[in-house]
């Protein structure tokens, strides 16, 4: 049930996401070269929770959104900077670890894992890779959750890296939302 659940909230995410991403330029990876030309992601019509919802590949992390009552946060006025694990990032955890993290005793757990996705303010691809420029190729942003999240472009594609040494790549970047921008990442991210 809980995995039907989750499935249901990441293609349900997935699909606002590529609802509000019409705008959008047709290559949304996130790569490392950004110019001058390219346009500010416009703002969605939903907040990052409705765009979510909205979009089939985030059905999982609507589910758990939901399971952790973070929507309320994450409808409110941000901005917010949130690293979305696809289907297929929740996928990889297995499912008995996953279901147990979705049960109402493990709600604390929860949060702290989905909070530290989110990093407060507006971050678009250009304004990740303009302050990896300026260090040394890198980024460490401070998550919600209070951890950190290091941003490295590797071989083209932007990696971040855990505090566990664990590793997800952007697999698609700059999907808006009205109250701040999505990206999608194919391997969840655990805090320390």
């Amino acid at each position: 049930m809980r995995t039907f659940m989750i499935a249901g909230v990441s293609a349900a995410a997935l699909l606002a996401l590529s609802a509000c991403n019409s705008e959008q330029p047709a290559d949304t990876t996130m790569t490392g070269e950004t110019t001058a030309e390219q346009p500010a992601t416009p703002a969605a019509d939903g907040t990052v929770v409705q765009v979510a919802q909205g979009n089939p590949e985030f059905s999982t992390l609507v589910e758990a959104v939901t399971a952790a009552d973070l929507a309320g946060t994450l409808n409110g006025a941000g901005p917010f900077t949130v690293f979305a694990p696809t289907n297929a990032a929740f996928d990889k955890i297995p499912e008995s670890d996953l279901q147990a993290l979705l049960q109402p005793e493990q709600r604390e757990a929860l949060q702290g894992v989905l909070t530290y996705h989110v990093v407060p303010g507006r971050l678009t691809a250009a304004d990740i890779a303009s302050r990896a420029a300026a260090n040394n190729g890198s980024v460490e942003l401070e998550t919600v959750q209070g951890g950190t999240l290091t941003l490295r472009e590797v071989n083209g594609q932007w990696v971040i890296t855990d505090e566990n040494g664990g590793t997800s790549t952007i697999a698609m970047a700059d999907v808006g939302a009205s109250n701040g921008v999505i990206h999608a990442i194919d391997t969840v991210v655990m805090p320390n």
